[in-house]
């Protein structure tokens, strides 16, 4: 059998679009189970601390999170991180199609719930961003600011495109936003990569001015590329493209488990046990 015939043969037995589609969904599971933990950790920290008014304990995990006597920059802190575990509890629940295709109603209202809270949270996080000194290097401050303005565009153009019934359109802006969203937790799954690929070593240095901060500050940024590069093949008949995207996606999904399994090492276990 010639190399050209195999090929052809194991393309026969795999349907790209079928192995398109699961490896998309299986990174998603990868994904929600890991924001699953980041909203157990957010709920455990920031409630918690919220509830015994211990906003010292934030200061120990969050650089300049309370300051005295800045009353709008620490409501603007607070309000940001307890809308944090409501955003990311109501976020994957839109791109589950059973829930999309069954309770619709539910889809919208849900829709709606996070686009608002989205708006809300990375304007504040700008307003937050630029009313304080910056922590960090000024590439870093590009990056944040970028994260949160595309927030804001990728909602604005996903919630056009699903008044004018555009819906195709609607779920690929949604799926950008889900990513650029969810910008602090692919932080921490940064921190968790690198932490695994180093066996073991804190990336970057502690005032946040290094290569490595801003490598890891970019995690959101990879993801939203690997997401277009998802995107196009599956608008292209090619099932080269299709099988080749569907790969990197399985890849991408092992990559998520194992950043998120050291993160919860690093952030999230911890913050359960104290």
């Amino acid at each position: 059998m010639t190399d050209s015939a195999a090929i052809g043969r194991t393309r026969a037995l795999i349907d790209p679009r079928k192995a398109l589609s699961f490896s998309g969904a299986v990174w998603f599971t990868a994904a929600a189970i890991g924001q699953l933990a980041f909203m157990l950790d957010i709920a455990a920290f920031y409630y918690v601390s919220t509830f015994q008014g211990n906003f010292d304990r934030m200061d120990g995990r969050v650089i300049r999170g309370f300051i005295s006597g800045d009353v709008p920059g620490n409501a603007l802190f607070l309000s940001h991180v307890l809308l944090a575990f409501w955003i990311t509890a109501s976020g994957p629940l839109q791109f589950i199609p059973q829930i999309r295709n069954r309770f619709r109603a539910f889809h919208r209202w849900n829709g709606r719930f996070y686009l608002t809270v989205a708006l809300l949270t990375s304007s504040g996080a700008l307003i937050l961003t630029y009313l304080r000194p910056h922590f960090g290097s000024f590439a870093l401050l590009v990056v944040n600011t970028a994260d949160g303005m595309l927030i804001i565009a990728f909602g604005c153009l996903a919630l056009r495109a699903a008044l004018q019934r555009r819906f195709d359109d609607h779920r690929r802006w949604a799926l950008r936003m889900f990513i650029v969203v969810s910008g602090v937790w692919f932080f921490r799954l940064g921190y968790g990569f690198y932490f695994f690929i180093t066996a073991g070593k804190m990336p970057g240095t502690h005032n946040l001015t290094g290569p490595a901060d801003i490598a890891v500050a970019s995690t959101w940024a990879v993801a939203l590329l690997g997401l277009e590069f998802y995107l196009y093949a599956q608008r292209r008949r090619s099932g080269a493209l299709k099988l080749t995207a569907a790969a990197m996606a399985i890849a991408a999904a092992g990559a998520v488990l194992v950043s998120s399994y050291f993160a919860a090492q690093m952030f999230w276990l911890p913050t359960l046990a104290s």
